[in-house]
């Protein structure tokens, strides 16, 4: 399947942050709707020395076709955050 719909939740977003992620106090994965309103998911870590985290999206979470903004948002054990960079992702209507 090369492409994602809305209302698809056999999905998960994985985002790679270039980033040691050890001892990191939290990760989320932001995002902004083609509507512009925005939000987060929480993420979990799927490898913490090369970076990698990810959300297994559940039904109703991908509710707008059109262009999502997706980037990764890291706090660190200090409190210090870190954003990654944005990726843009085509979500399409179901049956186009």
């Amino acid at each position: 399947m090369n492409k994602i719909y809305r209302g698809q939740s056999a999905l998960r977003i994985t985002v790679k942050t270039f980033t040691d992620l050890e001892g990191i106090e939290g990760a989320v994965i932001k995002y902004r709707k083609p509507d512009g309103s925005t939000g987060e998911f929480a993420a979990g870590v799927g490898d913490m020395a090369k970076g990698v985290i990810f959300h297994e999206v559940i039904e109703g979470e991908i509710d707008r076709a059109g262009w999502w903004t997706f980037w990764a948002f890291i706090t660190f054990g200090d409190g210090r955050t870190a954003a990654g960079g944005a990726a843009k992702v085509f979500i399409w209507t179901e049956g186009k």
